[in-house]
């Protein structure tokens, strides 16, 4: 999908989605985030990401899953922008260090390849929507479909924050760096989101299938 596409995709996804954006903040959102981020690696950052959306009411662990996607999304292409400007600019003017260029390429391909994935696994959890409570075999293939796909993103960005060791690196490698790791925790948390609603709903499969 275009750069763009997504970008209006989720612009008015983010809109239809979140309409009381002059509400006042919804406490019971805010206690149903916090208490969700609780279960992930990074906390204090999925409760910031995620708080702008307390406005309004998030219907589920399902409906969190959905928006912490969105939220990984957004900052997988803000920070694709980012590189792409960046390897750019080193192939215009750094002719010396193609070595760095070349790494920064590397990590366009893998943001890249974040934003396809994540994409697919959040079309895909909008086909889950439409099962409702249901619970049968292809939805546990859809949730099996959208855990690959948001781990395979989050392999990604990881690899490309991977690809800059040490700590004495120029100020933009280490913006990169910065941009880059934000967007593997982001995509973590979400994961993390989305593995929670995913084991409530296989432990009610199998519930369900002992039931004679």
């Amino acid at each position: 999908m275009a750069p763009k596409l997504i970008l209006a995709s989720l612009v008015i996804f983010l809109s239809l989605l979140f309409k009381s954006t002059l509400a006042k903040h919804n406490s019971q959102t805010i206690n149903y985030i916090e208490s969700s981020c609780n279960g992930t690696l990074y906390p204090d950052l999925c409760i910031r990401c995620l708080n702008k959306f307390s406005k309004s009411t998030i219907n589920g662990p399902q409906h969190l899953a959905h928006v912490a996607l969105f939220a990984s999304l957004s900052r997988a292409l803000q920070t694709r922008g980012y590189l792409l400007n960046a390897a750019k600019e080193l192939k215009a003017i750094d002719h010396n260090n193609k070595r760095m260029y070349l790494t920064v390429q590397d990590c366009v391909n893998q943001m890249n390849d974040s934003v396809d994935q994540l994409s697919q696994a959040i079309k895909e959890l909008k086909r889950l929507n439409k099962f409702n409570t249901i619970i049968n075999d292809k939805v546990l293939w859809h949730i099996s479909n959208v855990e690959t796909w948001v781990s395979t993103a989050l392999t990604d960005a990881s690899s490309c924050v991977q690809s800059f060791p040490g700590h004495r690196m120029s100020k933009r490698v280490a913006t990169i760096k910065v941009k880059a790791k934000n967007v593997a925790e982001v995509t973590s948390n979400a994961l993390a989101l989305f593995q929670s609603y995913a084991t409530r709903y296989r432990q009610e499969a199998a519930r369900t299938s002992k039931k004679p």
